[in-house]
């Protein structure tokens, strides 16, 4: 009798216990939320690419948590869509009216002269985010280097450009921040994106090294690398990619993470000062440890793929903006 009333009681325990670490995890992200719009009101935040899909999340999120914004983008129509879009939602008495600046990151000649207009706007910069980006997809032998050099413009040279023009008056000033919107080809190379991959390391290897330059006047560098941003509505292909352990590995590295959640842990970083966030599923996380520990299976995953991939016709090298 006395284990039939313990088994009853367990079973009425348990989903009051369940419901009250729900609440909990809830008030707790809720507070976290809270706390992460609070650290940004008031400060100016450039974010390049403003029209992207990452780009337009961040801006609504930085714009709700009260920041000055400065949004950035190729295409004025684009940005003036995307300034009506924020100010027709937000509460005039707790936001600023965007700043919009004309800026493509690939045209690295330009990039001084847009520096100063976006210092002319409020006088300094607090956040800088980094977030444009140009992939190519294709073998080797079929990308031209003159394509190779422009990924490298628009993911490497651009983003370093723009941040060392904006970088003295962060120092002058003794606070700023710097956040990159990497990916994890950072630091995993995979086949057919090599001038992605190479524009992506290029960066990384850049930031980490400016995070210990500038620490000594309170500048924070912070890189966020999920492992692809998909768009809105786009979802990982069905297909049977159980085949072979090289298509079941890339399938799991190809899962991308929808660009509000890469908004909002974005705005977390900049209000924790973070220094590196990396936005896997437990697949990635592995390979990056395969691939520093045990090079040489993670090569020979990668190589048995790309015999199997060379068995088939590929298709012409893709542009995408």
């Amino acid at each position: 009798m006395f284990i039939v009333k313990m088994g009853v009681l367990a079973v009425l325990i348990f989903p009051l216990l369940l419901f009250g670490i729900s609440g909990i995890i809830y008030i707790y992200r809720a507070v976290g939320r809270l706390m992460s719009k609070s650290a940004v009101q008031n400060k100016v935040v450039v974010i390049t690419d403003a029209i992207s899909g990452l780009g337009k999340e961040c801006s609504r999120v930085f714009h709700s948590g009260g920041a000055r914004l400065v949004l950035c983008g190729k295409t004025w129509e684009k940005l003036e869509a995307l300034y009506n879009a924020l100010i027709s939602v937000a509460d005039p008495s707790v936001t600023f009216t965007p700043k919009l600046v004309l800026l493509d990151l690939s045209d690295i000649n330009c990039i001084q002269d847009v520096a100063k207009e976006i210092l002319d706007c409020y006088g300094c910069v607090d956040i800088l985010i980094n977030n444009a980006s140009m992939k190519v997809k294709g073998p080797v032998q079929s990308i031209s280097l003159e394509l190779d050099k422009k990924i490298m413009d628009a993911n490497y040279f651009g983003p370093i450009t723009l941040t060392k023009a904006l970088l003295p008056n962060m120092i002058s000033r003794r606070t700023g921040q710097v956040v990159l919107v990497n990916n994890i080809q950072g630091k995993l190379g995979v086949p057919f994106r090599a001038a992605y991959a190479a524009s992506k390391h290029a960066a990384q290897g850049f930031f980490d090294c400016l995070r210990a330059e500038v620490e000594e006047f309170d500048v924070c560098i912070s890189t966020v690398s999920p492992t692809f941003i998909r768009s809105y509505h786009v979802q990982p292909e069905p297909g049977n990619w159980e085949a072979s352990i090289w298509k079941f590995f890339f399938r799991k590295l190809a899962y991308g993470v929808h660009p509000m959640e890469v908004a909002e842990e974005v705005l977390r970083t900049v209000s924790r000062k973070k220094q590196e966030v990396f936005m896997a599923n437990a697949i990635p996380k592995a390979a990056l440890y395969i691939r520093t520990f045990f090079p040489e299976l993670f090569f020979a995953i990668i190589a048995s793929g790309v015999k199997e991939k060379q068995k088939l016709e590929f298709p012409p090298p893709e542009r995408y903006p």
